[in-house]
């Protein structure tokens, strides 16, 4: 395919029709800018932070390593089961009701969060399973509700124009978490007491914190919920009573028809699948590693995640623009190369204090989202009619479908620098090139994606 090749999915009528603004694509949108009370407030910036901070629930090294490893299994559960869900949902024309029922779960996961506590029933060390646990189903549920979202975006767009929807609805994503992360932090994490009374006493700052960011995603997706945008195509020829075995059986054939009639799409989800868990070990890992190797504390996490958020926003809708101009694979291996060198410069001058972490890791995330949303507009314009959830059901499968790997990697990196560090000084710096490794990986696996022989025009 060339970079521009027209989805078959649009018609040259519908071309003229589908603009960036239009009531579709703002309700459409609007999921990415709740889906950051889950990315950014629970999987990276305070839940997490809370749950690996020195002293909380147990030492800051050993609650890292069981949320790398809890994080491990949920990947393997979303390797599965993620993409026999996007295909049963594209064949009954249900993706918008499944992206319904699995935001909702999401949403029950971070209520539930307000329960973690280090003195509660379940004492120190059960609060922090039961915490690794609600993050581990509900990026479960996130990455199930996803495939039925990121399908969306082929009804949504056109050539001319995918990159920048992409990008719009990534951005979105990066403004909604300023807002809410802003919120929090004024009125709850900052003060000591923050509003309504509440102090930080038995993590409760934290806890409340959980349960707006619930409301926040609710309300924000609600739009989307009542309104999904509608598949063009619904395949009529297969009915409600389909088994697990004949979706494994029908995935199992969807794959050995890739490999046989475009391999470059495959080696395609194979490379995404690398760099794409390198992202997500980023967001997930970075604000840890900035608490516990650079020493932030935690309302000095969340001004970070307000500046990084900021530049990764306006990162990523300025390069969905550059996404439909130079197309999407240029825009990954720019993106990734960019990130690999920031990342190695945390590392090696993380003496150098916090001012280090400040400058190379907001240069990291100008470069995140730009690389998600090119990596989603890449194979979005591959996709036949009526395959959308099908084929982004194996995009989250080879992608955070495998996020074992950011969490292992980070996870054996922390083994070496506890082995390779003096006793007693500070080793959860290393976790970054755990990291870094699988990004430079993804960055030489996309080299040799060509994109003129990835399109595709049918799938059997």
């Amino acid at each position: 395919m060339s970079e521009s090749t027209t989805p078959q999915s649009m018609a040259p009528s519908e071309k003229k029709k589908t603009s960036i603004l239009t009531k579709p694509v703002i309700e459409w949108a609007l999921w990415d800018w709740g889906s950051a009370a889950f990315n950014a407030v629970a999987t990276t910036f305070v839940f997490s932070v809370y749950l690996t901070s020195d002293g909380t629930f147990t030492d800051k090294g050993t609650a890292s390593d069981y949320l790398s490893w809890g994080l491990f299994a949920a990947g393997i559960i979303i390797a599965l089961l993620a993409p026999i869900t996007g295909q049963r949902a594209d064949r009954r024309g249900k993706g918008g009701l499944a992206l319904t029922v699995f935001t909702i779960l999401v949403v029950i996961c971070l209520a539930l969060m307000f329960f973690v506590a280090p003195a509660g029933p379940l004492g120190p060390r059960g609060g922090l399973f039961l915490g690794i646990a609600l993050l581990g189903i509900g990026n479960i549920f996130f990455e199930f509700a996803s495939v039925n979202y990121n399908a969306m975006l082929n009804h949504l767009s056109t050539k001319e124009n995918m990159g920048r929807i992409s990008g719009l609805g990534w951005g979105s994503g990066y403004v909604g978490g300023i807002v809410l992360l802003l919120i929090l932090y004024v009125g709850l994490i900052s003060p000591e007491v923050g509003w309504f009374g509440i102090t930080h006493a038995n993590g409760l700052h934290i806890r409340v914190s959980m349960v707006i960011a619930a409301a926040w995603m609710l309300l924000s997706a609600l739009p989307l919920m009542l309104h999904p945008v509608k598949p063009r195509h619904i395949d009529e020829h297969h009915g409600e009573h389909e088994t697990l075995w004949d979706s494994y059986r029908k995935l199992w054939s969807t794959v050995k028809s890739l490999a046989k009639e475009s391999p470059h799409t495959l080696f395609f989800l194979a490379a995404s699948a690398v760099f794409r868990d390198g992202l997500a070990g980023v967001f997930t890992f970075g604000a840890i590693l900035a608490g516990t190797a650079f020493g932030f504390s935690s309302s000095e996490v969340i001004i970070f995640a307000i500046a990084a958020n900021i530049v990764a926003g306006i990162a990523t809708i300025a390069m969905g623009a550059l996404d439909d101009i130079i197309g999407p694979k240029r825009l990954i291996v720019i993106s990734l190369s960019c990130m690999v060198i920031a990342g190695m410069s945390v590392f090696f001058l993380h003496n150098g204090g916090k001012i280090i972490f400040w400058t190379f890791g907001l240069a990291l995330c100008v470069f995140v989202g730009p690389t998600q949303s090119a990596s989603r507009s890449f194979l979005g314009r591959m996709i036949p009619e009526g395959r959308e959830g099908e084929v982004f059901g194996l995009y989250a499968t080879t992608g955070r479908a495998v996020s074992f790997l950011a969490p292992a990697m980070y996870g054996i990196f922390l083994a070496f620098g506890r082995n390779w560090t003096p006793a007693g000084a500070d080793y959860t710096y290393w976790g970054i090139l755990g990291i870094i490794l699988i990004l430079a990986l993804g960055l030489v696996m996309t080299l040799f994606v060509h994109p003129a022989k990835a399109k595709l025009d049918s799938l059997k």
